[in-house]
C-alpha cells in the first residue's frame, strides 16, 4: 500500500508577512464573533441553571 504525503508538512515553509489592513479585517471579525457568542451565553446559558434550581427538590427538612 502506498504511504501518502502529510499535507501539513507541506505547509511549514517560511512564514510571510501579512498587509495590516487583512491582519486588522480578521481581528476585527474574531472579535464580532466573541462578541456574538458572548451575547448568545449571556441570553441562553443561564436558562438551563435557572431551571434546575427552580426544580430541583430541597432533601432537608424545614421545621
Amino acid at each position: 500500500m502506498k504511504e501518502q504525503d502529510n499535507p501539513f508538512k507541506k505547509i511549514q515553509g517560511e512564514l510571510k508577512e501579512v498587509p495590516p489592513e487583512l491582519r486588522q479585517k480578521v481581528m476585527s471579525d474574531v472579535a464580532r464573533a466573541k462578541l456574538l457568542m458572548d451575547l448568545a451565553t449571556l441570553f441562553t446559558g443561564n436558562y438551563s441553571s435557572l431551571l434546575e434550581g427552580l426544580l430541583k427538590t430541597n432533601s432537608k427538612n424545614k421545621n
